[in-house]
Formats: structure tokens, sequence, C-alpha cells
């Protein structure tokens, strides 16, 4: 049998794994859960990193994997020695990464863990003896919040359900999870999405429904371009089998489902924050409802909660209520009830890190929204927040942040910026909102930044008002993450408000 007609063959846990070579590229979490999965599965597994973590580097050879490390920035010698017949592919590795590159030029085939969780998805199955459901999440903003919300809907509804993917837990480990699921809730990155896209049609997903939340610029650089990256995103709706949910407010969702290849019957649920047309869901006089999936939708609607029950546990900021509204559609479209829904969502509650209110002391409410990490999530916090003092700026990632200064930006009390990149945002906004009051933190005092930040904010509001992180960049030019930055943040405030809420550096605050 050649090695094509072998690939083709396997799409099955029970299928004949044993020998396969396969390299695998990365030793992340998802690097590890690939070789651990394609060990047990008898495949002949060889792993190749810059780094490794020291307990997965410790587990490898037990596992009966075999591990090389060292620079990626060639082609490897024992890479070329091995003759994979697949690589597989940590979502970090580019499409001009030398080794991705070499793959395609040899026509090996490149998959990622993605696609091999897919492939192997009956290893555990439901009771009728079929595998789980898939529901496929992605956007340039929102995803691990409407993965989150569409798990917990569907878990109220009485489904088995886990969140898993790029939310950080691989698929596989969700896959071969020995209590199953009947629906797995997969988040997607770009990243992941490209590399599915590579899929030949044997390693093709048939979700049951999927979503994508949004888009815009994002990971410009590793794509290459808004073209590619917006091709990536698309790639969610393909073979979709019941609906296609997409972001009515957002041409770009639409454009993506009409030009989707999907299965025959599935169908396309919009959701805005706007009424609902017949095959929506959406806000009505402050009630979430539901004209998608019930009978008579032509001329009534359901309820699913109001503005009112989520501004009571904090979900009723616009963007929020949007990743509601598509939760709920895809929840919807896999039989929970309303009530389910309501009774859910009374429950939830966001991460860390997304529109967090960390403290509210001497008339100042301080918010943390360090997982903004880009200009479209950073303006709907705008948007939640108006007129706030905004604390921006980090690692831009090749995207121009003038748009959003020149919109939303113009709305803010005062900028404190913050980052490597800190030249680009001041000059966005003497360019386009100039009657914003702006201020410098020196990238060089990365210790004490956010101690800074707060003592030029506190300054700034000094009596009442919103002091919100929303940077809409990446954090790796000062912090360890997103999470990092945000707790920074964090305590800084708590060492504002135990020093008395006053500002003993004697530093008057840099004014651009």
């Amino acid at each position: 049998m050649s090695s094509e007609s072998r690939l083709a063959s396997l799409t099955s846990w029970n299928a004949d794994w044993s020998g396969l070579r396969v390299a695998v590229l990365g030793l992340s979490m998802t690097g590890f859960s690939v070789a651990d999965t394609l060990t047990e599965l008898g495949a002949e597994v060889l792993v190749l990193s810059e780094s490794a973590d020291e307990e997965y580097a410790t587990l490898l050879p037990v596992i009966g994997a075999r591990l090389e490390l060292g620079s990626l920035a060639q082609v490897p010698a024992p890479l070329i020695d091995f003759a994979p017949e697949v690589i597989i592919a940590s979502p970090g590795f580019s499409p001009v990464h030398p080794v991705i590159r070499w793959a395609q030029d040899s026509e090996i085939a490149l998959w990622g863990d993605i696609e091999l969780a897919w492939r192997v998805r009956d290893k555990v199955t439901r009771e009728d003896g079929t595998p789980a459901d898939w529901v496929l999440i992605t956007g340039t903003n929102g995803k691990t919040t409407t993965t989150q919300l569409t798990a917990s809907l569907l878990v109220e509804g009485g489904l088995r359900a886990a969140p898993c993917g790029n939310i950080g837990i691989p698929v596989l480990d969700a896959v071969r999870d020995p209590a199953g699921f009947d629906v797995l809730v997969v988040e997607l990155s770009s990243h992941q999405l490209w590399y599915l896209g590579r899929s030949r049609e044997e390693g093709r997903l048939y979700p049951h429904a999927s979503v994508c939340l949004n888009l815009a610029d994002d990971h410009l650089v590793w794509h290459g371009s808004a073209e590619a990256y917006r091709d990536a995103k698309a790639v969610v709706y393909r073979n979709t089998r019941v609906a296609c949910v997409y972001n009515k407010a957002d041409e770009a969702t639409r454009l993506m489902v009409e030009d989707a290849e999907v299965v025959e019957g599935a169908r396309a649920i919009g959701f805005d924050l706007g009424i609902p047309g017949p095959s929506d869901v959406g806000v009505v006089e402050g009630l979430l409802v539901d004209r998608a999936f019930l009978d008579d939708r032509a001329r009534s609607a359901l309820e699913l909660t109001t503005v009112a029950d989520l501004e009571r546990v904090g979900l009723a900021a616009p963007h929020i209520v949007q990743n509601i509204l598509a939760a709920s559609a895809l929840a919807r479209s896999l039989g929970v009830e309303p009530e389910a829904i309501h009774a859910a969502l009374q429950a939830f509650r966001l991460d860390e890190h997304r529109i967090q209110v960390v403290a509210r002391h001497a008339g100042i409410t301080w918010v943390d929204d360090s997982k903004a990490t880009n200009p479209h999530a950073a303006a709907s916090s705008l948007r939640a927040f108006p007129g706030a003092v905004w604390v921006v700026g980090g690692d831009l990632k090749g995207v121009d942040i003038a748009d959003l200064v020149s919109t939303a930006g113009k709305a803010a009390r005062a900028a404190v910026v913050i980052g490597v990149e800190r030249a680009s945002v001041v000059a966005a906004f003497q360019r386009h909102a100039p009657t914003v009051p702006v201020f410098e933190v020196d990238a060089g005092e990365t210790d004490q930044v956010m101690n800074r930040v707060v003592e030029i904010a506190a300054g700034i509001v000094d009596g009442e008002g919103t002091v919100l992180l929303a940077p809409a960049a990446a954090s790796f030019d000062q912090f360890s993450s997103y999470a990092d930055r945000g707790h920074r943040f964090a305590e800084a405030v708590r060492d504002w408000i135990d020093r008395g809420s006053t500002d003993d550096s004697g530093r008057t605050p840099p004014t651009v």
C-alpha cells in the first residue's frame, strides 16, 4: 500500500497506525498530546523542538517517542533521515517556517493536532456507538468566552460537553477521556485553521455547528496578509452539517458562510444586538430571543434571558451579549431548551482579565481587560466603558492602531501608553485624537510599569471615573503573558489602595 493510500485509510482509532513514521514539531502541551496519542496507536514518533519543558522531555522516552532538541531555523538532518510520512506541527509554526516549507515542497502530509483528533475521535463513543459531535468556534475576539459559554449551556441542557482546543485543553485529551462526551466544543485559532485548510478529503472535519464571531486584522505577521488570515478563519464553516452561525454586524462572517461548502441542509443562523429575523437570534426590548430554532419562527420568538438579568451577573457589556447570543444559537442547534440557557447564564462568570472589575475605591473603578490583545477587542472594551482612562500599548503584532484611536479612542478621557511600541501609539493620538491627553510610561521600567500606570491614572481621574486596561496589543514585549500583565495591574491597584490612595512618588506624569 502506498503512503498516500495508507494515510487515506487512517480515519479511526481502530485503523492500523502501527509503524507510521510521524514527525511532531514542537513540545508544548499540544505537541505532547500528539506524541502521546501516536505512541499509544503504535506509530513511530520523532519529536523536534528548540526547547522542552523538563517534564515533557522526561516523559517522551517513557511513552516510546524520540526527542531531538536543537535549532529549527533550517531543516535538521535527523528529520530528513527519519523520512516522515506525516508531519504534525504545533500551531506556532507559521506557513513560511523552513520546516513547513520543506514539508510542502517534499509533498509530505502536513497535519495539525485538530486533524489527528478528528481522525481518532471514535476512541470513546456514545451509547449509540457514535463519536461526540463537534462544535467549532473561532473569531478574532471572544473565542474563549463563547467556548466556555457554549459548553456551560450544553451541560445545563443535560449533555456531556467539554471545552477544548485553543482554550488550553488539547482536543486529543478530550477525545481520549474515558468518560466520553456528547459534544466537544472546540476553540480554534487562525493557526489551527490554517493547518485544517491543508487537509485532504479524508481528514476534513464535519462539525455539527460552527461560528466565526468576528473578523479584524490580527496575526498578520504569521499569516502574511489580511486576506490569508481571513481565508484561514473561513475554514471553520467547511462541511458544517446543521448550523453556520455568523455575526450579522460583521459582513465578513456572512460572506464566509455564503462562500462555504457545507452539507446540504445546513442553515445560516445570524446574531447581533438588533431585532432578529426569522432565522436569527437577537435582542428585542431588553430580551434576548431565538427566532431560529422553533416551528413558528416567522411569527414568534422564544425568550432566552434578559439584559437586566445579565447585568446583575456582570454579563451585559455589548460584546459579551454578542458572545452569549452566538453560544445560545450553537446550544439551541443541539436541542438545549431556553430555560436551561437562562439558568446557565445566571451561574456563568467571565474568566480573569476579561472586562474584570478588580477594584472600586475612592470613586475609581479599575477594569482589567488585558485579554484585549488587538484593536478589535479593545474597541469593544472602550464602548463598554465610555470616557475611561485608557491604558494601551504593547506588541502591536504588525497591526496599525490608527483606526482604533480615530474611532473609539477619541472618547477616552486620557491615554496612558505602555510598551516598546509607544511611539506608534503616541503618533496615532497626535494625528487622530489630538485633544485626548496622552501620558507615557517608560519601557525601561518593566518591574514597576503598572505601579507607574496606576499612579498616573489615579491622578488623572482624581475623584470619579474608570481606568481601563485594554492594551490592543500582545504582552510579550514586557510581560510573560496577558495574564501576567493583568495580574500586575491588579496588584498595582491594590498597592495604591493600601498606600491610602495617594501618590507619594513625587513625580509629575510626563504628558505628551
